[in-house]
């Protein structure tokens, strides 16, 4: 069962570890490219101050974002602004979503996300710690796959796992890692390849991050392309 003021708590200190190590961080650094294509570090910052926003719409049963073009002009709107309103922008996110997703309401219920993809509210703490762990290594300033939380990183594993179960462009897989932690993902049907590695690096694959499979092992077929999810 997900717990979600477990997750909430481990949201407020992802959290405050990212804005720990971005505020050491200069206007002319917040400006420099990212890990991500064609994004600044001050458009991963602006997504995330976004994201925070968006998830109390989900929870208040309003839609995400008005449109994906409102999304991505907000964005670009806010990538370029100086390092202290980047901050200030992500803990007054923060806070709110916090206050939201603390409120009284059945943790069970349905929401909707993006594209009609609906989850429980209780998941939606876990989801943002997604977005700020996996953005926080995009930022590339000094945390990688390798530091985050294993319980992070196994429960990630299993989450980005999940979504490419029965994908039509993903073969079947098993994914294996060093500390014998197993999870299938891809086609549900036909031998699977067989993928080993550290749990760091197949998040990286399944997250597309890292090496993206260059410190992975997979047997019996060239290891699969992923589609975008």
């Amino acid at each position: 069962m997900t717990d979600h003021v477990h997750d909430l708590a481990l949201v407020r200190e992802a959290t405050e570890r990212l804005l720990s190590a971005a505020g050491k961080l200069d206007n002319a650094a917040v400006a420099e490219a990212s890990r991500l294509p064609d994004w600044t570090r001050g458009h991963v910052l602006a997504h995330l101050a976004r994201n925070a926003d968006a998830l109390v719409n989900v929870l208040a049963g309003r839609p995400m974002y008005a449109s994906a073009e409102v999304r991505d002009a907000d964005i670009a709107r806010d990538a370029g602004r100086p390092l202290d309103a980047h901050l200030a922008d992500l803990r007054a996110g923060a806070a709110r979503f916090t206050e939201a997703a603390e409120a009284p309401g059945d943790p069970s219920r349905t929401v909707e996300l993006r594209n009609g993809v609906t989850d429980s509210a209780a998941r939606i703490p876990f989801r943002r710690l997604v977005e700020v762990e996996l953005h926080h290594v995009d930022l590339g300033i000094g945390y990688e796959l390798a530091d985050l939380p294993a319980e992070f990183t196994a429960r990630a594993t299993g989450y980005l796992a999940a979504r490419y179960s029965g994908h039509p462009g993903v073969p079947a897989v098993t994914l294996t890692a060093a500390d014998g932690a197993r999870w299938r993902t891809g086609a549900t049907e036909g031998a699977p390849v067989a993928v080993t590695g550290t749990a760091p690096a197949l998040l990286g694959w399944l997250s597309g991050r890292g090496a993206r499979g260059a410190d992975l092992t997979a047997a019996g077929a060239p290891l699969p392309a992923l589609p975008p999810l």
